[in-house]
């Protein structure tokens, strides 16, 4: 057996930023050339480093990836939806790594029309990400946008759906994409080059070059971000510009795309809104009057606030999400006690609403939501719905009985039984007396007091963590790991509130909530204290390392998937995409109170000496949201600084993006690498 080679050593490079009287130092900042072959090389060396150590896991690997690949239907298809006189699916193949669209006119018998193939697009080429994808409304076009290197960069491309030819219409760093009802005008957004910023929204007509393309709309203020779309009845394209905690909406009716847009509402700090449009009326989901929304309604010539009328109102524990409309009917999405609701109800006479039926869920830990219901006139109402324990499921609501139908559920092959696994939810207490929701799963007869512990959380931008089914997780929990969830402040798990209590000045609040709620499980007996993993990626691998700093001696092992851990000097550089509009979710280091907090907590900045869990970090060489450099710094000084013998470990994909690699099967495999690292350090020995 040949020796284990010695970790990578960066070379250290002073360079130093000095601001409110600090300074702060960062001896691998060289590492950000991007184009260094210096920086590449010790990339690779990392990767062979990580290779290297994880080589004895080789066999529990491919294990890993039998094991999962088993529990996925690899041909497969999507429960169709019918739209303007075709049946929409998607498909994929066994043996292929990218999803197929597909159509058929009139019904489920008729030849197949292959819309779009992701395996076409992914030809001679290591990544490949589907953006934008919209058909125009007679349903002859197609405009879609592909990335090819994973830095989220999009183009945008259309295809005649009557002869499968590409059309010589593009455009470069193309967000959203939208059609007017003529079926030859186009709305899209592009992004500044720079910053990443959704900034301006064109208006291209078919058929003509790009260069004579309308400028509609130039979004100066860098908090903000720009898109379009229609709403479901078709009457209005709506523009909607964005920040953290701030928009507004312009209109313009969807068949005359020429027309002069109408603001809505100016926008104002710390208000949002979002409209949708029926009968004459805009409807508006507002937080003006309470940080958990109303809905309000407005006649389309009258839209500004001084004609709002309240339809519902604001609740202080019940957050509203989302409402659908429709044209008898709508579906009102609302989260209370960390846990989602769909409520369907009929519109009586105008805009009022009648008494609203709550669809009924059967378990008390589960993620629902509205599924694909383009159909404005439909009398059904399509929702998802899936558990810790329950494959994502497709059902059909009669509006009329209030009946569900079961129409697809996702099969789980290669001998899954749900009743060998049980779901459930408790109550950490966080430092300050604060309740927070975990759910937690694990095998039933593999449970004891002892089991390997693993934590998952994220905590960031309002984003309330689901809770989902994934068949991948099945080869951890017949190994007897139990698998936590926690629902920490800074996300939205209940309501804007608590997004509210985990962002800006009160950061901190996410670090220890997950302490917290690790804690309280291992007193609780849902694993032993001696064998905790937590994971977490972008935002939450902040968390991973702010709680790997606070408290590495609840950890045994540590991944961090794309982690931002290098906060002060990322947030310091507004150059870099996301930067500016992040001031409003951690602060803006340039105010000296900001400064002081952020770097409190940062990572990078309060590595000290001593021991430290296994930790194992992934990143990706064109990752446009945490660039990869900050896990590479982190790690080069991490190693400067431990004093034990736990390994260290970096992984950097050299051909994708933030989200890893794009193809299914490569997913798998880098799935299998994190699971063997935690089974390994877990010490969890069977293969």
């Amino acid at each position: 057996m040949s020796e284990m080679p010695l970790p990578p050593v960066a070379r250290r490079e002073p360079h130093t930023t000095t601001l409110h009287g600090h300074t702060l130092h960062d001896d691998y900042a060289w590492l950000r050339n991007k184009e260094s072959q210096e920086v590449t090389a010790y990339l690779e060396s990392e990767n062979a480093y990580a290779e290297a150590w994880m080589a004895p896991t080789k066999p529990l690997q491919e294990t890993l990836y039998r094991e999962m690949l088993s529990h996925i239907k690899e041909t497969d298809e999507s429960y169709p939806y019918r739209y303007a006189g075709y049946y929409y699916y998607s498909r994929t193949v066994e043996g292929s790594q990218y999803t197929i669209y597909c159509r058929r006119k009139g019904s489920m018998e008729t030849p197949e029309e292959i819309i779009l193939d992701g395996n076409e697009l992914a030809k001679g080429h290591p990544f490949m990400a589907l953006g934008a994808f919209a058909i125009s409304e007679d349903q002859n076009l197609l405009a879609y946008s592909v990335d090819h290197t994973g830095f989220r960069q999009y183009t945008l491309h259309l295809k005649d759906l009557r002869t499968g030819e590409t059309l010589p219409d593009t455009a470069e760093r193309v967000g959203s994409i939208v059609w007017a009802n003529d079926n030859t005008t186009l709305f899209y957004s592009v992004e500044d080059e720079e910053t990443k910023r959704q900034h301006r929204l064109y208006r291209h007509t078919l058929g003509q070059p790009q260069s004579v393309d309308v400028l509609v709309f130039e979004e100066p203020d860098e908090r903000f971000n720009l898109g379009a779309g229609k709403t479901r009845d078709l009457k209005f394209i709506v523009l909607e510009i964005g920040s953290h905690t701030a928009s507004e909406a312009h209109f313009l009716p969807a068949s005359q795309p020429a027309a002069a847009w109408t603001l809505i509402e100016p926008r104002r700090d710390n208000i949002e809104y979002y409209p949708d449009h029926r009968d004459g009326l805009f409807y508006i989901r507002v937080n003006d009057s309470g940080r958990n929304f109303r809905l309000v309604t407005t006649p389309v010539d009258q839209p500004s606030s001084s004609h709002w009328r309240e339809l519902i109102p604001h609740r202080d524990d019940v957050m509203l999400e989302d409402v659908d409309l429709f044209a008898t009917f709508a579906a009102i999405g609302t989260r209370s006690n960390g846990l989602p609701h769909i409520e369907i109800a009929p519109f009586e006479q105008g805009a009022k609403l009648g008494p609203a039926r709550e669809i009924a869920l059967p378990e008390p830990v589960y993620s629902v939501g509205g599924g694909t219901n383009p159909d404005f006139a439909t009398t059904s109402y399509r929702y998802g719905y899936q558990s810790l324990v329950t494959p994502a499921s497709v059902y059909e609501l009669d509006i009329t009985t209030h009946e569900s139908a079961l129409r697809k559920q996702q099969e789980v092959p290669g001998g899954f039984d749900r009743t060998l696994y049980a779901s459930e939810r408790v109550f950490a207490t966080a430092e300050d007396g604060t309740r927070v929701p975990v759910s937690i799963v694990y095998r039933r007869d593999t449970k004891t007091n002892s089991n390997p512990l693993h934590v998952y959380a994220y905590g960031s931008y309002g984003y309330a963590l689901p809770v989902g089914f994934n068949g991948n997780r099945l080869s951890l929990l017949d190994r007897g790991v139990v698998m936590a969830y926690a629902h920490i402040r800074g996300g939205g798990d209940m309501g804007k509130p608590w997004h509210d209590a985990g962002r800006l000045m009160q950061k901190r609040n996410t670090f220890t909530d997950f302490i917290a709620a690790v804690q309280h499980l291992t007193a609780r007996g849902y694993g032993d204290p001696a064998r905790v993993s937590a994971e977490g990626g972008s935002a939450g691998g902040l968390l991973t390392g702010a709680v790997t700093n606070l408290r590495p001696d609840l950890f045994r092992a540590v991944i961090s998937h794309v982690p931002f851990v290098d906060v002060m000097n990322t947030m310091l550089d507004a150059t870099l995409p996301l930067t500016v509009p992040e001031y409003e979710e951690w602060g803006n280091p340039n105010e000296p109170a900001a400064f002081e907090y952020m770097l409190s907590y940062s990572p990078y900045d309060n590595l000290k000496s001593g021991a430290y869990p296994a930790i194992l970090v992934k990143t990706s060489l064109n990752d446009s949201q945490v660039m990869y450099w900050e896990p590479a710094k982190y790690v080069a000084k991490l190693r400067t600084l431990k004093q034990d013998k736990n390994p260290l470990l970096l992984y950097t994909n050299m051909a994708a993006g933030h989200g890893g690699a794009s193809g299914r099967y490569d997913y798998l495999r880098e799935i299998a690498f994190d699971y063997a690292f935690i089974l390994r350090t877990l010490g969890v020995e069977r293969t």
